[in-house]
């Protein structure tokens, strides 16, 4: 057992653990969140020194490697981001901010290793761990909205759970293993005939995984939680929710389905599945969002439709389609998050969610206006921005792989998706003001919010490190 390579999972343990302590003793509870994100600095350290190794650990079930590695990068900047963003809006839960910013660093871990497992029941031990943190953080506020989201998130995910572990259990059953660099050879040999349905167990085993791990990328049709759990829960968490969680949902997805089930005759029926799935998410967000009035509504349809352009991705079956779906999910954490905490800060100063209340935004808060409106650009895919570099490099991958009708449904798809995204710009921009009074906000909330425009205009402008990075991190998978 080589304890080096848990080296983020526990120091990151080790910052969670102290910040309890130090809320004890500490009167200036402000300074919690400047301590945890500082303190970030040392798993980001120990990431980048990992960078490069390929091994294996614990009896096969930690796998270090640029892709888990590209993933713990992600995984910690946005908590480090949410944990900013949350230094105003912690004052609704005063005496709890150590147990919240614990949370927070706590479910890190988990998603964290969702990316570094390569054995059945450490990915869902791992997944475990993230959720129940991230149940308990969606009821933080404790009021009737954020309690009954976090009860439905808290059912939801227990029979999403139930559901990918009965699938593990078939295909346990018939690989007699559940490392998945030996389900594969033991998968060969299933469907070595030529179809799939000469094995109808694992057929169903794979569907059934793929519906788990569906929740947690909050795909149709497992959306049913995602509005009621994005309106309810702190706005913070909701932010993490939407980029983190389906991060790692992603990140666990291509790991199982190109390790376990990566030979041709497989990969061409899931691809198609995840092909199918897309087309329903991307449809279905766009379409019902157009209807939400409510912003973090609005958000949480547009995250299921931006969960079908990522699949768009996962049906390219391809090494371009991988590091599309690893950059895509980088662009959309910054200008998810960006356009967060932008509400973050206009919400605390109005006391909505409402779009109608963000009348006029432009003229009381005009940075605030702005990047919100940046952001907004980028999840529609419009130049120089990073979510148009994402799409175009997803889309090229999926008309490589003669996908161009899944192409041109998600092309449509986005352009459906500025009608909504833009009717935000247009109030702020052209709608009356309520007010005259400025929307203020602290140091660290315009500081978060820096770091996400400037990293939305890089992505778009010079996208090429963060391209070469995901290029890097998927190399490990067969062609």
């Amino acid at each position: 057992m080589n304890f080096w390579l848990l080296s983020p999972e526990l120091s990151v343990c080790g910052i969670a653990l102290a910040v309890i302590l130090l809320d004890l003793v500490i009167q200036q509870k402000k300074l919690l969140a400047g301590l945890s994100v500082a303190a970030l600095a040392i798993p980001i350290a120990f990431t980048i020194v990992l960078w490069g190794e390929r091994q294996t650990s614990f009896n096969g079930m930690l796998v270090v490697d640029n892709f888990s590695l590209f993933f713990k990068f992600l995984i910690l900047g946005i908590a480090a981001l949410v944990i900013v963003s949350s230094v105003d809006y912690v004052n609704k839960f005063a005496r709890f901010q150590g147990e919240y910013y614990a949370l927070v660093l706590f479910s890190a871990i988990g998603l964290m290793l969702m990316a570094s497992t390569g054995e059945l029941i450490s990915i869902y031990v791992a997944l475990e761990l993230s959720s129940i943190s991230l149940y308990a953080l969606v009821a933080f506020l404790k009021d009737k909205k954020s309690s009954e989201a976090g009860l439905k998130y808290m059912i939801l995910g227990a029979i999403s759970s139930a559901v990918l572990l009965f699938g593990m259990a078939f295909v346990f059953g018939l690989t007699g293993t559940t490392q998945l660099d030996q389900i594969v050879d033991k998968v060969s040999g299933l469907v070595s005939g030529g179809q799939l349905w000469d094995s109808p167990a694992l057929l169903l085993g794979i569907i059934l995984m793929v519906a788990g791990f569906g929740f947690k990328i909050a795909s149709v049709p497992f959306q049913m939680w995602v509005p009621d759990v994005y309106e309810g829960a702190p706005t913070p968490i909701t932010a993490y929710l939407s980029v983190a969680s389906k991060a790692a949902g992603f990140a666990v997805i291509l790991r199982v389905f190109y390790t376990a089930f990566g030979i041709p005759l497989l990969s061409e029926n899931w691809g198609m599945t995840f092909a199918v799935l897309g087309v329903l998410s991307m449809t279905l967000g766009n379409v019902v969002a157009i209807a939400q009035t409510n912003i973090k509504r609005m958000l949480a349809y547009s995250s299921i439709a931006n969960a079908g352009y990522l699949m768009v991705g996962l049906a390219a079956v391809s090494s371009l389609g991988r590091s599309g779906v690893l950059f895509f999910l980088a662009s959309y954490a910054l200008a998810n998050l960006g356009a967060f905490i932008a509400i973050i800060a206009i919400s605390n100063k109005t006391g909505s969610d409402e779009i109608a209340d963000y009348s006029g935004m432009a003229r009381r808060a005009p940075v605030l206006a702005l990047v919100l409106t940046l952001c907004l650009v980028s999840l529609i895919g419009i130049p120089p921005t990073g979510g148009f570099i994402a799409k175009f490099y997803i889309f090229n991958a999926a008309i490589q792989h003669d996908l161009l009708w899944l192409v041109i449904i998600a092309v449509i798809n986005s352009v459906i998706s500025a009608y909504y995204y833009l009717r935000v710009v247009k109030v702020m921009y052209t709608g009356e003001a309520a007010s005259e009074e400025a929307v203020p906000s602290s140091i660290p909330l315009r500081a978060a919010l820096t770091i996400t425009s400037l990293g939305v205009l890089l992505l778009g402008i010079y996208p090429w490190v963060v391209l070469r990075l995901a290029e890097a991190a998927v190399a490990m998978f067969s062609p």
